[in-house]
């Protein structure tokens, strides 16, 4: 079975949520939270992005390849 997020994704990730805490101690709780909120869904949402590319990407790739074997044989 395939990893869920590769290394550079759960590095990206926690980063960005350890930036966000930092953020939520030195600016506080004030309107600026929102800002740094959405930073941190536009990171996340980036990287599901991704994933679900590669998973579409490796999908076509193995229906591809069970074209190509159908050709071959028949």
């Amino acid at each position: 079975m395939k990893k869920t997020f590769d290394i550079s994704a759960i590095i990206v990730i926690a980063i960005t949520f350890v930036l966000f805490v930092i953020a939520l101690f030195v600016k506080g709780f004030t309107h600026d939270l929102l800002l740094e909120v959405a930073v941190f869904m536009v990171s996340l949402k980036l990287i599901m992005i991704g994933r679900k590319n590669s998973y579409y990407t490796e999908s076509i790739k193995q229906d591809l390849d069970d074209i190509k074997e159908i050709i071959k044989t028949g």
